[in-house]
């Protein structure tokens, strides 16, 4: 009795049967992928499990993508701004312990980021790129300003959902404070950011934006107690970086300076 033997499939059945296994995987660039890298692994002489792999890790890699790219866009932030992005001749200072900061061990380690500096500094790109950084490292990322954080939780404390809305942001490996210190808050709003810090304190990071020194944070705050407080928790585990000069944004338009600014640099030197 002869064994049957089966004739191999065509490169068509092949195609067609790697797209209906790629659809059901819900992995359809694996198709592409695999039709790419097929004449070059007969020619260098791949084994079946090198193929495999080097598939695999193209699926992989789009996915890591596409998902870094969703977290971005629900991030919030005003606009896409990245390390490399930055100008570090305008802050050289900036430019080892930021870049130190990429790598993202901060964030496993619940330490805070909290970026000082004059109006036009580069504190709002930086924090927005280490924003971007934390998504492609698979991190969920909120930002908002102070007052629009502020806003956020009298809403929840309004409802009643206060304790779950605070529960719900520490799932988030970082949130984004921009402009703290621009407008003055009331008691209320100061005691809702207060308790915004003390719930991811130790548990989550934060990244904090501000043109002021922490010395003039009280009258921010409107309390000496609950601004003293708040920097403790915010500076025990923390990276302050601090950004000095003119502004970034008024280079060559025969502007040296911003009003006051002499006298928030000597403050945060």
């Amino acid at each position: 009795m002869t064994a049957k033997t089966t004739a191999p499939a065509s490169a068509a059945e092949t195609i067609k049967t790697l797209t209906h296994l790629a659809v059901a995987l819900k992995a359809p660039r694996i198709t592409e992928a695999a039709a790419r890298l097929a004449d070059h692994a007969r020619d260098t002489g791949w084994t079946h499990e090198e193929y495999l792999a080097a598939v695999l890790e193209r699926e992989v890699a789009a996915r890591n993508a596409s998902g870094a790219q969703l977290r971005i866009r629900a991030a919030g932030m005003p606009a896409i701004k990245t390390i490399e992005d930055f100008d570090f001749e305008h802050q050289p200072a900036a430019r080892t312990p930021i870049h130190a900061l990429a790598s993202g061990a901060y964030l496993t380690e619940h330490r805070n980021v909290v970026l000082l500096g004059p109006p036009g500094t580069g504190k709002t790109h930086l924090a927005t790129a280490l924003g971007v950084a934390a998504a492609r490292q698979g991190h969920r990322v909120l930002f908002a300003t102070a007052t629009d954080w502020v806003a956020r939780l009298s809403e929840a404390h309004a409802r009643g959902r206060l304790p779950a809305e605070l529960v719900r942001l520490r799932r988030y490996g970082l949130v984004i404070v921009d402009e703290v210190g621009y407008l003055p808050f009331e008691q209320d709003a100061a005691n809702l950011f207060f308790q915004l810090v003390s719930s991811r304190y130790e548990h989550a990071s934060l990244i904090l934006t501000s043109n002021l020194p922490f010395s003039s944070w009280a009258g921010v705050f409107g309390d000496q107690v609950v601004a003293a407080a708040m920097i403790d928790r915010i500076v025990h585990h923390a990276d302050v970086i601090a950004l000095k000069g003119a502004s970034y944004r008024l280079r060559g338009r025969g502007i040296d300076t911003l009003p006051s600014i002499k006298a928030e640099q000597g403050s945060i030197d």
